[in-house]
């Protein structure tokens, strides 16, 4: 998450009562909203990229309820002071890991936004809606939301640009990736060559 200095310390405070709300548990327990990871080594990955950011620099800091010790929970975490040269900026967490930014100011941001070799999705937020779309034009990644999280539906295409893939899934734009078209042409046998 990238956030501008001006709101940037009223949002870390927001963001972590909003994570301190979670309920850690059973995922089959329809009161649970952070479940564990997929597997055990699916969480000492996440757990040993939290260490290596640290040790290149990032500071780490364990927000919300506790989670339980059995199973393969991942306590969240927050990253902060994550430098431009620490590439822990350019690794995927796929656990309750969120990368917070600081930038100065709009521009920067989406300067920030953009310095990344992926770009699947973004989004921006915003009280005013038609700037964020102005904003949402700038950032270059291959599905940007303005006001919402990324998400997929079945109505909207799917793809990123660079190192998150090149074309689209989905609709009309999709179903032509997955077929294979194919050029017939009839002549007049007598036509000339």
């Amino acid at each position: 998450m990238i956030v501008v200095d001006a709101v940037y310390d009223d949002f870390l405070a927001l963001y972590r009562k909003g994570v301190a709300e979670l309920v850690a548990g059973d995922p089959f327990d329809a009161k649970t909203t952070l479940a564990p990871l997929s597997s055990q080594s699916a969480a000492n990955e996440v757990k040993q990229k939290i260490l290596d950011a640290v040790k290149l620099g990032a500071k780490a800091e364990e927000v919300g309820p506790p989670v339980p010790v059995e199973g393969a929970f991942v306590q969240p975490t927050i990253l902060t002071d994550v430098a431009e040269d620490n590439p822990a900026r350019y690794w995927e967490f796929f656990g309750p890991v969120s990368l917070v930014f600081r930038a100065k100011d709009e521009d920067d941001a989406v300067r920030i936004a953009n310095d990344s070799p992926f770009g699947l999705g973004g989004s921006v937020f915003t009280s005013d809606t038609a700037h964020g779309a102005e904003v949402a034009k700038k950032i270059s990644t291959g599905m940007v939301f303005v006001n919402h999280p990324t998400k997929v539906e079945a109505d909207l295409p799917f793809g990123g640009v660079r190192r998150s893939g090149y074309g689209r899934e989905l609709i009309g734009l999709g179903l032509k990736e997955f077929v294979n078209h194919k050029l017939i042409v009839v002549v007049d046998i007598d036509a000339p060559f």
